[in-house]
């Protein structure tokens, strides 16, 4: 009972200790608030993030589209709570329809939402919103709580080797992009996405008229890996109306000024815009994995689900209880690249024999791995191709590894060169700007330009438009060819 005491008494302590050190006053409220990241911190935090976003997902290659994102973003940023930070807005180049921030001022927008978005306003009302998540610190909000969870674990933790893992920083990294708001949290950055858009001269009803776009929107899985919208943006109870409400505010407050929308300016930008999964990044087709761009392919099992990500390729069983994951180091020799994961992982290697894989020189390692949770078993396979190493890991429980060997084999026995013209020279679609030529229907006008029937739906929502909207002569619209 004493030494249990005592260990309450340095919990106590160490809290308080956190209190007084850790609080700070919060930029958007000016209430104190318990933070155990400093601004230094959220700013290094969000340089290491930043890497690893780009490595793991990808810039949209668009210099003009880019520094125009940017130039819209940056109107705002001078008029936020936190001005002297060095904020960048960044396109990534993903289908997935989202917008993100980090801390220390880094924000990301996919090229999924440009597509959905009609103009300048509803541009600015989305970067408005996220920084309004960093200029009220959501992101450090979430990361302190999560670390005092951990510290609510047990006593023990407070000097335990996995609270010192999850209190350094460094291990948080882009796991930030998979964090859940609340719903609180959204209706403040929603309240400053106004505020920040209007002082710019925006129309912030035009934000209102994109979260109708969102709602009408099905979510769905995406090939990148990344979260769709409301899955990191959890949806406020009358989120437009309030939006709306908020908006007539601050038009109030800034009387005598006229509110730009900028469509025309907004759809020249986005003209010839990737739309949907670029195929030149690799695609599936018939269980093949095929990539043009790096000319090689390999089978993906019957009913696996794929995520493709320019780092890696994600390949999951159909009960989530297999993967399969694919990946590439250039510049190595294959049985190099095996030993460094043998020795970075602390694999139990139970078997590693030279192999060829269609004339491929393979290094074929089976092995078990202990992570802080769980035992792994993994048959890897780190195979030479020119002067890159083109690596397997087939995963499962160590139980389980015999049974999904032959699963495992067989998608990895069928990586070769892709020589095939047709697979490889595939082109992705892109959004094309149209002038209407007459007054007639949005159904009609889509039809017109050879967009399929089932489709009809979804460019409609693409446009922010209804199917029976009139659309009149010279009104610009979107479609995909």
């Amino acid at each position: 009972m004493k030494r249990h005491a005592s260990w309450i008494a340095v919990v106590a302590a160490l809290l308080l200790i956190g209190w007084l050190i850790a609080c700070a006053i919060n930029p958007v409220t000016g209430k104190r608030q318990l933070m155990l990241l400093s601004e230094s911190d959220e700013v290094a935090l969000g340089q290491q993030t930043d890497a690893e976003v780009i490595a793991t997902y990808g810039l949209y290659d668009n210099a003009a589209l880019t520094s125009y994102v940017n130039g819209v973003g940056q109107k705002m940023t001078k008029i936020s709570h936190r001005p002297n930070l060095a904020y960048s807005f960044k396109v990534l180049d993903t289908d997935v329809v989202n917008a993100f921030a980090v801390p220390g001022g880094y924000i990301y927008v996919t090229r999924g939402i440009l597509a959905y978005l009609n103009d300048e306003a509803e541009l600015a009302g989305v970067l408005g919103h996220e920084l309004g998540h960093v200029a009220a610190r959501h992101t450090a909000d979430n990361y302190t709580k999560q670390q005092l969870a951990q510290i609510g674990l047990t006593l023990g933790s407070v000097l335990s080797e996995k609270f010192r893992q999850y209190a350094n920083i460094a291990s948080f990294g882009v796991s930030m992009l998979f964090l859940k708001f609340s719903r609180d949290d959204e209706r403040q950055a929603d309240d400053l996405g106004v505020e920040y858009s209007s002082k710019a001269l925006y129309d912030a009803n035009r934000m209102a008229t994109f979260f109708e776009t969102l709602e009408r929107m099905h979510e769905g899985s995406s090939s990148s890996g990344l979260p769709e919208w409301f899955s990191t943006h959890p949806n406020p109870e009358n989120r437009i109306g309030a939006v709306r409400n908020k908006t007539r505010e601050w038009q109030a407050k800034l009387a005598g000024n006229s509110f730009m929308v900028n469509r025309p300016q907004y759809l020249a930008s986005i003209d010839g815009l990737v739309f949907g999964e670029d195929p030149r990044q690799g695609y599936v087709e018939a269980n093949t994995f095929y990539h043009p761009s790096l000319k090689f392919q390999f089978a993906v099992p019957q009913g696996w689900t794929v995520n493709n990500t320019p780092a890696q390729v994600q390949m999951v069983s159909p009960n989530q209880d297999a993967n399969l994951l694919f990946g590439l180091q250039g510049s190595a020799k294959a049985a190099a690249v095996a030993n460094q994961f043998v020795t970075e992982s602390s694999a139990a290697v139970m078997r590693s024999d030279a192999i060829n894989i269609n004339t491929f020189p393979t290094q074929r390692v089976q092995s078990r791995i202990i992570s802080q949770t769980d035992t792994l078993g993994v048959l890897s396979y780190f195979i030479q191709k020119g002067n890159d190493v083109y690596i397997f890991h087939g995963i499962s429980a160590p139980n389980a590894l015999s049974t999904w060997y032959n699963t495992f084999a067989n998608a990895v026995g069928r990586f070769n060169n892709l020589t095939d013209a047709k697979r490889i020279n595939v082109a992705p679609k892109v959004l094309k700007v149209q002038n209407g030529k007459n007054s007639t229907t949005l159904s009609t006008l889509l039809a017109a330009n050879g967009v399929p029937s089932t489709d009809l739906e979804k460019f409609a929502v693409v446009n922010g438009m209804k199917l029976n909207d009139l659309v009149p002569a010279s009104t610009k619209y979107k479609i995909a060819k």
